[in-house]
């Protein structure tokens, strides 16, 4: 008996792998439920520790970069002006990693069955805004302990601050899942990365001590303008920083073109090389 090759190609197009993604929707969230019972499966303290990474960083934060470095925060007190930092910065550095380690770790179901790849990356990100609510949460509590109640119109833009944060780390997440399952130097490059670029947004500092011109360079980084704008929602003050929105849009919108397009380009060869 004759046997046959049958080569099964992924859906070329950005609106052909829209449509694809749109019809797979329920295998989305399959994915996202799987990674989420997994992530805390055999911990103690389970999802427990969602919060208590944050709080821990934020006493720290607050010990040295606070008490001791006085490292200004504005007209909010250094515990919550650390929190916020923290908040939108793990939505994104967790996104990110994830994301980027999510074809790998899927080596074997890639193997075996063909779905769109997209959805591996996608889910790893939208499962990092569960851990996020759960931030937010704390973060809100702490703000009504300290009696800061950031005004009703802008609590409406934490969604948009979110969805730009989990934008930008998809965009950055999909050129290096890309990139990983060829050369596995990533997943060491990456911690080292993250931490470093922890330093280059305000998240331990404000914008307002950076001058003019460097404050341009960092809103290459959308996250500067996201963490920036969530302090400004419990201050009730002016937004100062209007001149760097279209620079961080920019980006958003270049990572994002930049890393679909590399993800369809490569996904073909994903079986081959993983």
């Amino acid at each position: 008996m004759n046997k046959k090759n049958i080569e099964i190609n992924a859906v070329k197009g950005v609106s052909s792998s829209f449509l694809e993604l749109i019809n797979s929707r329920e295998l989305l969230k399959v994915f996202i439920w799987r990674d989420l019972k997994v992530r805390y499966k055999q911990t103690v303290l389970g999802i427990l520790w969602v919060i208590l990474q944050p709080l821990f960083s934020m006493i720290i934060f607050t010990i040295f970069f606070g008490k001791l470095a006085k490292i200004p925060s504005g007209d909010l007190p250094y515990t919550l002006f650390s929190l916020i930092g923290l908040t939108f910065w793990n939505l994104f550095s967790n996104s990110i990693s994830k994301a980027s380690d999510s074809i790998v770790v899927n080596e074997g179901i890639v193997k075996k069955v063909y779905f769109p790849r997209l959805i591996l990356p996608i889910s790893a990100v939208l499962g990092s805004f569960v851990d996020f609510g759960l931030n937010l949460t704390l973060l809100l509590i702490l703000a009504v302990y300290l009696a800061y109640y950031p005004a009703l119109i802008s609590v409406l833009l934490i969604p948009v601050l979110g969805l730009i944060t989990i934008g930008t780390a998809l965009g950055l997440g999909l050129v290096l899942s890309s990139i990983n399952v060829r050369y596995r130097d990533v997943r060491y490059v990456l911690p080292f990365f993250i931490q470093i670029s922890m330093f280059l947004v305000p998240v331990i500092y404000p914008l307002s001590i950076v001058d003019p011109g460097n404050r341009m360079i960092m809103a290459i980084n959308p996250m500067a303008i996201v963490i920036e704008a969530g302090r400004w929602m419990f201050t009730g003050g002016q937004f100062l920083y209007f001149d760097l929105i279209p620079v961080s849009l920019a980006s958003l919108v270049i990572m994002l073109v930049v890393g679909i397009f590399l993800f369809k380009k490569t996904e073909d060869v994903f079986t081959d090389v993983i």
